[in-house]
């Protein structure tokens, strides 16, 4: 927790948590305790609660490094693609970070289609 504190206070950023302990053990002003144990439900939190507005850039950052992700030919990611995705996909992203390949895909399309319906209520 200590860290976590630190590191948020350091780079200006929220918390967002469901422990309430620390919020009161820290007494933490630039944080937000989720009330939903729900990921989606929590997203909609996080849209009321800040006035979030749609972005073109979802799916945009690495998931496991929250690095940037940047296009990436083929040739350069097919070592790490299995053969039915190579066979259907012509644009992936990989991350220069961790090595990490992204393609758009059915979990992709469901999750746009998730945020849309949080977006519009």
């Amino acid at each position: 927790d200590t860290e976590l504190v630190r590191r948020a206070f350091a780079e200006g950023r929220y918390i967002l948590t469901r422990d309430r302990r620390l919020l009161e053990q820290w007494r933490i002003t630039g944080a937000l305790l989720l009330e939903s144990e729900k990921p989606l439900d929590q997203v909609r939190e996080l849209v009321r609660r800040f006035g979030l507005e749609p972005s073109e850039r979802l799916f945009s950052r690495c998931l496991v490094c929250n690095t940037e992700v940047v296009p990436a030919s083929l040739e350069e990611v097919e070592a790490l693609v299995p053969p039915q995705i190579r066979e259907r996909r012509e644009s992936f992203f990989r991350c220069p970070n961790c090595a990490r390949v992204y393609w758009e895909g059915s979990h992709t399309r469901r999750m746009r289609s998730a945020l849309a319906r949080i977006f519009e209520s």
